[in-house]
């Protein structure tokens, strides 16, 4: 008897737990419901925490000379609309104009016929080469990864200042050229086509 009570008993409250389960699922004001009816946001994929996770980001792009251009700003096309590039100061030429950007100092691109056709790294650049060669890195350090190097007597300073430029400049594709003072190390880094690539004085 004592048995058939306690199955009764077990019975009755799996019945009752049971009545309960389906309104509790949907009451939308239980905790369940609130987690799981909460979707990502636009905002929220796109918050800085989430996007600063990246392997590459456009900062880190920006910071490296190629010979495809640096950042946006690509040899052979029109400076990007909308960007920080543009002309500043006097300009030597109507037909050669340089412009320059606040995002990049001592860079400056020169623009012909619409188009940019070389980029430099002066002084005060902290942009480099993905090789890590930059303005200071002295000529032994380029020699180490660009032999073969054309090079020739600097027209303003004494050797051993000289111009090391890239053997298929005249290819027509951007190639590379280096201007090293008499100290032994890089003052100019020079991106794009001939014969801008070849200028020694901005425009000419």
């Amino acid at each position: 008897m004592k048995n058939i009570l306690v199955a009764s008993a077990l019975a009755c409250a799996l019945a009752a737990c049971s009545s309960q389960a389906p309104e509790q699922a949907g009451d939308a004001t239980s905790p369940a419901a609130e987690l799981t009816s909460v979707v990502p946001t636009a905002d929220v994929a796109e918050s800085p925490a989430v996007m600063t996770t990246g392997k590459t980001t456009a900062g880190t792009d920006g910071k490296i000379l190629s010979l495809e251009g640096l950042g946006n700003l690509r040899i052979g096309e029109a400076a990007p609309a909308g960007s920080s590039w543009a002309e500043r100061g006097a300009q030597e030429s109507d037909t050669c104009r340089t412009i320059t950007s606040p995002d990049y100092p001592g860079v400056y691109a020169i623009v012909e016929q619409g188009k940019v056709r070389r980029i430099t790294l002066g002084q005060r650049s902290t942009v480099k080469l993905v090789e890590g060669i930059g303005v200071g890195s002295t000529e032994a350090d380029v020699k180490k990864w660009f032999a073969g190097f054309r090079e020739e007597a600097h027209k303003y300073e004494p050797a051993p200042a000289k111009y090391l430029t890239a053997p298929n400049a005249e290819s027509g594709d951007p190639a590379l050229r280096f201007e090293i003072g008499q100290d032994g190390k890089v003052k100019l880094i020079h991106v794009g086509t001939m014969p801008v690539l070849e200028y020694v004085e901005g425009c000419s």
